[in-house]
């Protein structure tokens, strides 16, 4: 019925060291870990050698960040969701923060083929004091090799439980999901959509979300990426929300957000990890 992969990730605090224990089964995995930052920040790179994931094929990522811990999660590529013979594809992140533990979760794009069945769901659970950056990148076809998406289904679940809660379920046969595709109400005709949040296991004050709010506005390309908006739908989340027509535009002004963001609630550098850049 598909290939199954599961990948559990601990990263602990051993002064001045975060400290990561994966273990893997099946066809997911990382990279050696790694400290362009110095000890303090934990680098991992998740790995899928398949390349992809086709109707049967479920991929699990349970991780805990302990107290003290800082976690930053990449890919080196895009999450493909391929054609489907009728089964479905699933993906599920599963992560917990304990208090003053960070987490960056920052893949690359999720690209839903046409014709593909799928489930992508992530849930972060954030302890008082805890903290965290993720994004999401959705892409709709393959527009530039003129492929659209004109069939086939793929459900988004984002949660921070008891915080915001995000479900969506796009179908390219039914009349509501089109309608929905090309509303300027819904995604205008664009093919890319962008979430990205950060996130406090305890409340900001209503100054520190409006520095937050501030950072995400301020930088934006605005010209170029006119589809965007920032709000804060609770004291603990800060969201970004922005359409393109490709993915491209999205990626590096998500970048440039998440580091300001960086700055404001760590005091940390601009580092991107290497792999973005190869």
């Amino acid at each position: 019925m598909g290939w199954h992969g599961h990948l559990k990730l601990h990263y602990r605090h051993d002064a001045p060291r975060t400290v990561a224990h994966d273990c893997h089964d099946g066809p997911l995995r990382v990279l050696a870990a790694l400290y362009p930052e110095g000890p303090a920040v934990c680098h991992h790179v998740l790995v899928h050698p398949p390349g992809g994931l086709v109707g049967g094929d479920v991929l699990r990522v349970e991780l805990q960040v302990d107290e003290g811990a800082h976690a930053l999660l990449t890919t080196p590529g895009a999450t493909r969701f391929y054609r489907s013979a009728g089964h479905r594809a699933e993906q599920h992140v599963q992560a917990r923060v304990a208090a003053g533990g960070r987490l960056e979760w920052l893949p690359l794009e999720t690209i839903a083929h046409a014709g593909t069945v799928a489930l992508n769901r992530q849930c972060f659970e954030l302890a008082p004091g805890a903290q965290m950056i993720g994004w999401d990148l959705l892409a709709l076809g393959l527009p530039a090799a003129g492929q659209a998406f004109d069939h086939g289904s793929i459900e988004q679940h984002l949660e921070l439980p008891g915080l915001w809660l995000e479900r969506a379920r796009i179908d390219a046969g039914e009349p509501g999901s089109r309608r929905l595709l090309h509303s300027p109400l819904g995604w205008d005709g664009q093919t890319a959509l962008a979430t990205l949040w950060c996130a406090s296991g305890t409340p900001w004050s209503a100054t520190e979300r409006e520095a937050l709010l501030a950072a995400a506005r301020e930088g934006w390309p605005h010209d170029r990426l006119p589809r965007f908006g920032a709000t804060s739908p609770d004291a603990q989340v800060v969201v970004l929300r922005a359409l393109a027509s490709r993915v491209e535009p999205l990626w590096l002004a998500l970048q440039g957000v998440r580091a300001r963001w960086r700055r404001q609630l760590w005091h940390g550098g601009e580092l991107r990890p290497r792999v973005w850049r190869t």
